[in-house]
């Protein structure tokens, strides 16, 4: 790759990071359907409305036969969100779970296959680690010569137990508040959030600072978006509808039916 064309492709990337980041500030709410091969990217980029791209790294192991939880080799999700990047023009924000083990390293292989955000969780480690790890992804970026599109994601809920849940929140609150003082650009609160946790959050971290997951059960996009959430995403849940819809499909043609009405066109 010549000088100049490297400096077209950081050019590029850097206009697609402030994309993203413009999507995350605006008025109206940002949902990510998220995707974890090629063809899921191209079928959700050509949907009306889709402004952006997520990975989920639940569906990518799953789809190479690994278990969630960084069981799968960092090379093998590097170069599975580097043919999700490659097939769009639209901005990518990849799951990289918590780094595998060095998240700014991780972050700089990413933006090298063309990826301008990420989620990165902090797992509950003591909050100097957290914020240290969450640094290194914001230097990463800067080392590469654009403004990564941090999504730092706090398991305060995943991980919360039968602790009280004023406690749960309060940390959420805490470290939320920690890694945006760093520079990132959202906060990650996975979970099943009531109104009064997604309330206080918006309270304590801005308006368009928290992103949520939405799972059965969680508020509607529009009400989150009245709330001041910045962004939505649906993790793995868009591959349990995808296999969800495959397996009653085959229930059906062994039961001598025939194809659903409406299914895609082979492109």
């Amino acid at each position: 790759m010549t000088e100049a064309t490297t400096s077209t492709a950081h050019g590029d990337l850097a206009t697609k990071a402030g994309v993203l980041a413009g999507l995350h500030a605006a008025p109206e709410i940002l949902q990510v359907v998220n995707v974890w091969d090629v063809i899921t990217a191209k079928t959700i980029a050509d949907i009306p409305g889709t402004k952006a791209l997520a990975t989920a790294s639940h569906s990518i192991a799953a789809s190479l036969g690994y278990e969630d939880g960084e069981n799968i080799p960092v090379a093998e999700m590097i170069a599975a969100v580097a043919r999700i990047a490659a097939s769009t023009d639209l901005p990518v924000s990849a799951d990289l779970e918590s780094g595998y083990g060095d998240p700014g390293d991780t972050v700089r292989r990413a933006i090298g296959v063309g990826i301008v955000g990420a989620n990165i969780e902090d797992q509950m480690r003591p909050l100097a680690d957290a914020v240290a790890q969450m640094e290194s992804v914001l230097k990463a970026g800067q080392s590469e010569g654009i403004d990564f599109v941090l999504n730092a994601r706090t398991d305060a809920f995943v991980k919360a137990g039968d602790r009280d849940p004023a406690d749960v929140l309060a940390d959420a609150v805490e470290r939320g508040r920690a890694y945006l003082a760093l520079g990132a650009t959202n906060v990650f609160v996975p979970g099943l959030l009531d109104e009064n946790a997604v309330t206080t959050l918006v309270e304590a971290f801005g308006p368009r600072r928290l992103s949520v997951i939405n799972v059965p059960g969680s508020l509607a996009p529009s009400r989150l978006q009245e709330l001041g959430v910045a962004r939505i995403s649906y993790g793995p849940w868009t591959q349990r509808v995808a296999l969800t819809a495959l397996a009653n499909s085959a229930r059906e043609l062994l039961a001598d039916g025939a194809l659903p009405e409406g299914t895609l066109p082979l492109n």
